[in-house]
């Protein structure tokens, strides 16, 4: 039987400063029709103990252009995504991490997901699915796929796990709507919730980044 050959995704990456005793790994996850070069640019705004590994969605869009996954939006508003490019994606990450891990030296305890639209979908999905690889997740204007709901891991654990989430009050891609239903729910899971909204649209602005990397920084503490 023909057993599919896991490719790791590609990726650019920024080393820990050298020295750092006990490293930890930030993997980040751009959005829709980017790539890995995107949230690259905020490696030198991520505290110096951090390995930084910006990654490139597995589907091609258009030139240099990628997704973790196609979807549609119906009449009536909804958004339909293509469940089996989701799914494929989310096992390819979680094999990409679980390497890098490994590669790096830097155990699951000490690994942070974050990711933008998009790549917080599939930050906020893998940390619910497969949190043992995983320390904390960061969610930026994003949502929670009611798809991966039914595959969450058990309660026990989610126990200890860290996950920021933030959204931008004039965000008309994805309004702040989606990221305040995490927030509703974040009280179902052993997990600890910092919930940030900014005056922002579908962007991540120097205000954003700053809190964000400050709760980074706390994580290490």
């Amino acid at each position: 039987m023909n057993q599919k050959v896991f490719q790791p995704l590609s990726f650019l990456k920024r080393d820990a400063a050298p020295g750092t005793a006990q490293p930890w790994l930030l993997v980040l996850m751009h959005g829709v029709g980017s790539n890995e070069q995107d949230l690259f640019g905020l490696a030198s705004s991520v505290p110096a103990h951090f390995h930084v590994v910006s990654l490139r969605a597995p589907n091609a869009v258009g030139p240099g252009a990628y997704a973790w996954f196609q979807f549609g939006v119906t009449p009536e508003g909804q958004r339909v995504i293509n469940e089996a490019q989701e799914a494929a994606s989310r096992e390819q990450l979680a094999l990409t991490v679980s390497a890098l891990s490994q590669q790096l030296g830097v155990p699951p305890e000490r690994v942070v997901l974050g990711g933008f639209s998009q790549g917080g979908i599939m930050a906020l999905s893998l940390l619910l699915t497969q949190p043992r690889r995983m320390h904390a997740a960061m969610a930026m204007h994003s949502r929670l796929l009611a798809e991966v709901l039914p595959l969450r891991a058990p309660l026990a654990e989610l126990q200890g796990k860290q996950l920021w989430v933030s959204a931008g009050t004039r965000d008309a891609v994805l309004p702040p709507a989606h990221a305040q239903a995490v927030r509703q729910l974040a009280p179902q899971w052993p997990l600890t919730l910092t919930y940030a909204e900014f005056p922002s649209a579908h962007e991540i602005t120097a205000h954003e980044l700053a809190q964000a990397m400050a709760w980074l920084q706390q994580l290490t503490v």
